[in-house]
C-alpha cells in the first residue's frame, strides 16, 4: 500500500481472463489495477465471503455511489460472476448496466458486440430465464440485426419450456411485423398459432394486408368451422361467416382454394334469421365473376326463401340496384358503340324486368311475412287485397290460406278467412260456390264456439241479403239443433260442433229471425228454449218479455221476468227487477196491491245496499199512490236504515218532506231527532 492506493501485481493472464473479456483485457493488461482506500473493506469482505451475492452487490453499490468508472464496475461484475456464474440477480443487473452504457451510440460501435457477447455468456447459465432472452432479443432488434434476432428468438423458444413460450411470442410477432419479410412472417405465424390458436384473427388480418387472400380465406374458413373458437375481438359466429363470405365474394379471382358457393350456402342454412347479407355476398360473387344470369337466379332464390323483413329488404335493395346497374351499363355500352335493334330489344327487356320486380315487391314482402308466421290471419287478408282485380289469384290465395292456417296456432280469427272467401264468391254472384265454402266452414273444428257461431250467422245473413228467408231460418234451425252427443259449452275436449247448440249468438239471431219472419208460437218457443238452456242474458229476458207484451200476453211476460230473475244473481238481476216492477205497477196499479207488495218484499230481501235506494223509493211511491200513508212512512223509515251511509241524508230529506206533506210539520220532530242521531256531523 503506497499513498493510499492498493496495487495488485503478479496476476497472471488466466486470472485476468476471469475478470474481464479478452477484448477488454488486451487493452487493460498493460495497466495496473488500482483500488482506493474505501474499497479495502469491501475487498476484504468478498475475500472472506466470495459466494455471497449481497457482498458483491454492496461493493457494486459502493462503487456506484463514488462515481467509479464503467471499467471498474464492469470488472467487479466480472469477478462476481466468476464466483457466482448462476446468479440471475448479478447477470440481470450487469446486462442492464452494459445496455445503459451503450445507449445513444451508433449501432455499428464495437461496444454493442461486447454487450452481445455478455448476453451469450449469461445464457450459458441462464438459458431457462425468459427475461434474459427477452432483453437480448429486444437489444438485437434495436441493432436491426434481422437474421440474428430471428435465430435468437428460435433459440429462446427451443431453450424455454412450453409454459413460458407465451412470454416470447408477442415480442417475436412484433419483430416480424417491423420488417417486410412476408414469407418468413407467415411461417412464424403458423408456428405461433399452434400455441395460441385464439390469435388467428391477427394472422388473417396480416395475410390480407400482404395480399395473400387465398391463405386468409382458408384460415378464416378454418376458424369458422371450429366450434370451440372464440373471437378475441368479440365477433360472433355470424360476423365471422359474413367476413368470410365478403372476402371470397369480392375476390373471386384471388381466392381459388375454396368452393365459394357451398361455403356461403352453409352459412345461410346455419344462420336462418340473418341471411340477407350472406345471400347478397353470394350474388356479388357471381356478379364479380361475370356470371350475371346466375346472380339473378341467386337473388330470386333469396327473396323466395328469406323469412325476415330485414333480410328481405337487404336482398331486394341489392337486387334492384343490380338490375338498375345492368341497365345503365348496357345503355353506356350502346352510347359508345351505337344502338342496334338487338340492343334496343335487350334494353326494353331489362326495363320490363326491372318494372316487374318493383311491382312484385308488396307480394314478395307478404310472402316473407307469411313464411315467418303462416298462421297470421291478418297477413292473409292483406295478401288477398294485393290481388284485388285478379279473381284467380284471390281464389288461390284463399284456398292456400284455409289449408295452411293451423287453428290452434292462428293469430287472429280463423273464421274470417272462410267468411271473406264466401263473400268473394257472393260479390261475384256465385251463390252456389259461396254456400259450398260456408258448408265446409261449418265442419271446421274452430278454437272457440264463437268462431263457428259467427260462420253460421254470416251464412244466414248472406241468405237474407238475397231474400232467401226460408233458407235462412233452416240454417238457424240446423245450427241450434241438439247434437247426438251433448257437451258443456266450455268443454274444450269436445269439438265446437257439439257445443254450438249452447251459443247465445246463434240463438239470438234465430230469435230475431223468428220475430221478423216467423209466427208468435215459433218465436215464443225459441225464447223458451233459450231460457231452458240457461244461456239467456238479462237483455234476452227483457226482449222476450217485451215481445210478449207487444202481443198482449202480459201475464206470460211477467212469468218470463220471473224465470229470468231465477237465473241470475245480484247485480245482474237489478235491471230485470227494475223493469219488471215498473211494468207491473204500470199494468195493474193498485188492483193487485198485495202481489206488488210481495214482489217488493222479495226484491228487498236480498238486495245489496248499493241498489236498495231505487227500490225503496219505488215501493214508497206505490204505497203513497195506491196504498196507505202509514205504510209509505214505514217504507221510508226502513229505507233510511237500508241504504248506503252516503245516501242516508237524501233519504232522510225525502222522508221528512213526505211526512210533512202527509201528516204535517209537527209530526216530523221524531224523524229529525233520529236523523240527527244517525247522520254524520256535517249532514246533521
Amino acid at each position: 500500500v503506497e499513498r493510499g492506493i492498493v496495487v495488485l501485481e503478479g496476476l497472471d493472464t488466466a486470472a485476468l481472463h476471469l475478470i474481464m473479456p479478452e477484448k477488454e483485457m488486451e487493452v487493460d493488461l498493460s495497466k495496473d489495477i488500482v483500488f482506493a482506500d474505501s474499497d479495502v473493506p469491501y475487498e476484504e469482505e468478498i475475500l472472506r465471503h466470495p459466494y455471497q451475492v449481497k457482498c458483491w452487490i454492496r461493493y457494486i453499490e459502493h462503487k456506484d455511489t463514488t462515481n467509479a468508472s464503467n471499467t471498474s464496475i464492469n470488472m467487479i461484475y466480472e469477478r462476481a460472476l466468476k464466483q457466482l456464474p448462476g446468479s440471475y440477480k448479478l447477470w440481470y443487473n450487469y446486462l442492464k448496466l452494459r445496455r445503459k452504457q451503450v445507449r445513444g451510440r451508433c449501432i455499428t460501435d464495437p461496444a454493442f458486440e461486447e454487450v452481445n457477447n455478455a448476453f451469450e455468456r449469461s445464457l450459458i447459465f441462464l438459458h431457462k430465464m425468459p427475461r434474459i432472452w427477452l432483453d437480448y432479443c429486444q437489444f438485437l432488434m434495436d441493432q436491426c440485426k434481422v437474421t440474428r434476432t430471428r435465430r435468437t428468438f428460435d433459440r429462446a423458444l427451443q431453450a424455454l419450456p412450453l409454459t413460458q413460450h407465451h412470454r416470447i411470442w408477442p415480442l417475436y410477432i412484433k419483430f416480424v411485423h417491423l420488417h417486410n419479410i412476408p414469407e418468413t412472417t407467415v411461417r412464424i405465424y403458423r408456428r405461433y398459432l399452434k400455441l395460441s390458436p385464439e390469435n388467428s384473427e391477427d394472422f388473417i388480418e396480416y395475410l390480407r394486408s400482404i395480399g395473400r387472400l387465398d391463405d386468409a380465406a382458408i384460415k378464416l374458413a378454418e376458424i369458422v368451422n371450429r366450434e370451440s373458437f372464440v373471437s378475441k375481438e368479440g365477433k360472433s359466429k355470424f360476423q365471422l361467416w359474413h367476413e368470410l363470405c365478403e372476402l371470397i365474394s369480392k375476390n373471386p379471382g384471388k381466392v381459388t382454394s375454396l368452393k365459394v358457393e357451398p361455403i356461403i350456402r352453409g352459412g345461410i342454412q346455419r344462420f336462418t334469421d340473418m341471411v340477407g347479407q350472406l345471400w347478397c355476398s353470394l350474388a356479388d360473387y357471381h356478379i364479380r365473376a361475370g356470371r350475371f344470369e346466375r346472380a339473378r337466379d341467386i337473388y330470386e332464390e333469396a327473396i323466395q326463401s328469406v323469412v325476415t323483413v330485414r333480410d328481405f329488404t337487404q336482398v331486394f335493395d341489392a337486387y334492384s340496384q343490380y338490375e338498375e346497374s345492368m341497365i345503365h351499363a348496357k345503355m353506356e355500352a350502346m352510347a359508345e358503340k351505337g344502338p342496334s335493334e338487338e340492343d334496343d330489344l335487350e334494353i326494353e327487356l331489362r326495363l320490363a324486368r326491372f318494372e316487374a320486380l318493383m311491382d312484385r315487391r308488396p307480394i314478395l314482402l307478404s310472402s316473407v311475412l307469411l313464411r315467418q308466421n303462416p298462421h297470421n290471419i291478418h297477413e292473409w287478408h292483406k295478401r288477398v287485397k294485393l290481388f284485388e282485380g285478379k279473381p284467380r289469384e284471390v281464389i288461390n290465395t284463399f284456398t292456400e290460406a284455409v289449408q295452411t292456417v293451423d287453428i290452434e296456432q292462428a293469430i287472429g280469427k280463423p273464421h274470417t278467412l272462410w267468411v271473406a272467401f264466401a263473400k268473394f264468391y257472393e260479390d261475384n254472384n256465385q251463390l252456389s260456390e259461396a254456400r259450398v265454402i260456408f258448408d265446409k266452414a261449418t265442419r271446421v273444428n274452430f278454437k272457440t264456439v264463437e268462431d263457428l257461431a259467427s260462420v253460421w250467422c254470416e251464412y244466414a245473413e248472406m241468405e237474407l241479403r238475397h231474400e232467401n228467408y226460408d233458407r235462412s231460418l233452416q240454417l238457424m234451425q240446423r245450427a241450434t239443433a241438439v247434437p247426438a252427443k251433448r257437451a258443456a259449452y266450455y268443454d274444450k275436449s269436445e269439438p265446437v260442433q257439439n257445443r254450438l247448440y249452447k251459443s247465445l249468438k246463434v240463438w239470438s239471431m234465430y230469435a230475431d229471425l223468428e220475430e221478423s219472419l216467423g209466427t208468435f208460437e215459433t218465436t215464443k218457443a225459441v225464447y223458451n228454449r233459450i231460457l231452458d238452456l240457461r244461456i239467456a242474458t238479462p237483455q234476452v229476458v227483457i226482449n222476450f218479455a217485451s215481445f210478449l207484451e207487444e202481443h198482449n200476453y202480459f201475464e206470460e211476460a211477467f212469468k218470463a221476468y220471473e224465470r229470468g230473475i231465477s237465473l241470475f244473481k245480484w247485480p245482474h238481476v237489478n235491471d230485470l227487477w227494475s223493469t219488471y216492477l215498473t211494468k207491473f205497477i204500470k199494468r195493474y196499479g193498485g188492483n193487485k196491491l198485495e202481489r206488488a207488495r210481495d214482489l217488493f218484499e222479495q226484491v228487498l230481501d236480498g238486495c245489496p245496499v248499493k241498489y236498495a235506494k231505487t227500490f225503496y223509493l219505488l215501493y214508497a211511491k206505490l204505497e203513497e199512490e195506491y196504498g196507505l200513508a202509514r205504510h209509505a212512512m214505514s217504507v221510508y223509515e226502513r229505507a233510511t236504515k237500508a241504504v248506503l251511509p252516503e245516501e242516508q241524508f237524501d233519504m232522510f230529506t225525502i222522508y221528512i218532506k213526505r211526512a210533512a206533506d202527509v201528516f204535517g210539520i209537527t209530526n216530523t220532530r221524531e224523524i229529525y231527532e233520529k236523523a240527527i242521531e244517525v247522520l254524520e256531523d256535517k249532514h246533521a
